[in-house]
């Protein structure tokens, strides 16, 4: 029997179904599954599209098209079914991100319409740790940032972003959005960092969490202080208070060629659990 397939918006009574697939695999969905569970499905809230696939009337993969066009357990069949809307609608997002597999033939179908793509990272390993190391000790000068600290942090995140990524977030808006995305962070607990006469030295965030796993994102370390292992053991109490206050289960990516901050993250107990792929504009 030919199976019926379809295309569309989720909408905000099918959050549970949503949610079901997003939590079929915890790590590699806790950025949206995130803001799902925060947000819910109301694009206004949420930031974006949440494109859904069925096949026989019954939800089966999902796509996040907002500032991140993001497939979710999504099959070769929904790939497709998700790239023909894109291609429809035209870009709108920055980057596309997710596991690397379905991510790469979702940049194959779009490269023709949309690139060519300012760089395109086929390989960032996803890391995973579940305990507080054991041979590195946390930095016990690492610590949550308090609001009233977000003018003292902000230049080592826009530091990040722009060493990360190659542009800079100040860019297009003020850095308005950006700044409002670190405060977030911070108010919400999930922003660390280790701080010496008023200057950063380590900073790190929890970029996304839910009951399940969390994410971290942001590793930074200031240039001049780098080769010295505060990133191991900075990251090592990070991954104390995460594992103490957020999630059973702690993750990260990070790219391929990025071989010191591997084997950095290999010795505080990370290890590797599959890949992603970014597609930066």
């Amino acid at each position: 029997m030919l199976t019926q397939t379809t295309t569309r918006v989720l909408d905000p009574g099918e959050l549970g179904a949503a949610l079901a697939i997003l939590e079929s695999e915890p790590v590699a969905n806790a950025f949206v599954a995130s803001r799902v569970q925060a947000a819910g499905l109301d694009p206004w809230r949420l930031g974006g599209e949440m494109w859904g696939w069925y096949a026989d009337g019954r939800l089966r993969s999902l796509c996040y098209s907002g500032a991140n066009l993001v497939p979710i357990c999504a099959s070769p069949e929904a790939v497709r079914a998700f790239a023909d809307r894109a291609r429809r609608t035209g870009r709108r997002c920055s980057s596309i991100v997710g596991p690397a597999e379905p991510t790469a033939l979702l940049w194959r179908l779009l490269e023709p319409n949309w690139g060519p793509a300012r760089e395109v990272r086929a390989n960032q390993p996803l890391m995973v740790t579940e305990q507080v190391p054991e041979t590195v000790r946390p930095d016990p000068l690492v610590r949550r940032i308090r609001k009233d600290e977000l003018e003292t942090i902000m230049p080592a995140c826009v530091a990040m972003f722009t060493e990360e990524v190659g542009v800079s977030p100040l860019a297009g808006d003020g850095g308005l959005l950006y700044q409002a995305r670190v405060a977030e962070l911070v108010g919400a607990g999930r922003s660390f960092a280790r701080i010496d006469d008023g200057k950063v030295i380590f900073k790190a965030e929890i970029g996304a969490a839910t009951p399940h796993a969390c994410q971290i994102q942001g590793v930074w370390v200031a240039p001049e202080f780098r080769g010295r292992g505060l990133s191991e053991s900075g990251m090592a109490a990070v991954v104390r208070y995460a594992l103490a206050d957020v999630a059973p289960v702690v993750s990260l990516y990070v790219n391929d060629y990025n071989t010191p901050a591997r084997a950095s993250y290999r010795r505080v107990g990370f290890r590797e659990v599959g890949a992603f792929m970014s597609v930066l504009f």
